[in-house]
């Protein structure tokens, strides 16, 4: 009886250790499952990752080097910047330099003009300066003074004419040197860029001396200081009323010249056309028709 209870005990003992034993086995099979299907889902993941990784690291070399050639382009901007800063320096400087030299052509050319308007008012005054008055015939007796005949009563032929008396229509002096300085009080406030003032200053001078020879001057310096203040309509009209009261001005041309480039700053490019076909037909002969060409054959 004890041995068959020991032969049970130990069937029954065995049967218990391979259960476990069975067990233990069915339990490493499914944790190594479990623990492929893990490392397959890492995997994936790890790849999902490095394609991310990928795709990020293609965009950022994009965005660098669209970083870099913004940065070449600012660099570039700031040269051309510095170049053009440049050249708008040169070009004023050429724009100042070429007013004076035409303001300092204009003077000459205007003391040249006044000039030639002294000489027959001063030829035309009977006893003036440097003339020399020529006896009358059989006036003089051999040997008798000059000045016998301002001694004859009630102003017999051969006295000698008054001192004091101006000719009608001849300046004083006086009047020449308030004129010349009217003038060239506008021509320095042009000359100092303060075109407001020079508008309103010749305009005055030629309300005040409609007929002195430097009238069409002034005028035309109305226009081209309205030119410089890019005003370019009134820059029209001035120079139309130049060319309309004096004609026959050596400023026509120039006036003309002055009314091409306001037509072109207005964009009315036929009106500029026609106004330098006009200087070259009617003045051939004068610089602003020079100009005048250039212009055509560069259109």
């Amino acid at each position: 009886m004890n041995g068959r209870l020991t032969q049970w005990s130990a069937a029954l003992a065995f049967a218990v250790v391979a259960h476990g034993a069975h067990a233990a086995l069915f339990d490493d099979e499914e944790a190594r499952q479990r623990i492929a299907e893990t490392n397959q889902r890492l995997a994936q993941v790890q790849k999902q990752l490095e394609d991310r990784i990928a795709a990020i690291e293609v965009k950022t070399a994009g965005i660098v080097e669209v970083g870099r050639e913004i940065e070449l382009l600012k660099a570039d901007m700031a040269k051309l910047r510095g170049q053009i800063e440049v050249l708008v320096h040169e070009l004023s400087e050429a724009q100042k330099r070429q007013r004076d030299l035409y303001v300092d052509l204009d003077s000459r050319l205007r003391r040249i003009e006044s000039a030639q308007a002294a000489v027959p008012a001063a030829a035309a005054v009977p006893g003036a300066a440097g003339a020399e008055v020529p006896a009358a015939a059989g006036t003089l007796a051999p040997g008798a003074s000059p000045l016998a005949g301002a001694a004859l009563p009630g102003g017999a032929a051969g006295a000698a004419p008054a001192a004091t008396g101006a000719p009608a229509g001849v300046a004083r002096p006086a009047d020449a040197g308030a004129e010349q300085r009217a003038y060239d009080a506008a021509l320095e406030l042009f000359k100092r860029g303060d075109y407001a003032g020079a508008i309103a200053g010749f305009t005055s001078f030629v309300r005040t001396y409609p007929k002195s020879a430097l009238a069409p001057s002034a005028q035309y310096w109305i226009g081209n200081a309205h030119y410089a203040r890019r005003d370019y309509r009134a820059a029209i009209n001035a120079q139309r009323t130049l060319v309309a009261n004096y004609p026959d001005s050596g400023k026509v041309p120039d006036a003309l010249l002055n009314i091409a480039s306001a037509q072109s700053e207005l964009g009315d490019t036929a009106g500029a056309r026609r106004t330098l076909e006009e200087i070259v037909a009617k003045h051939p002969q004068s610089e602003a028709a020079a100009k005048a060409k250039q212009r055509l054959a560069g259109r």
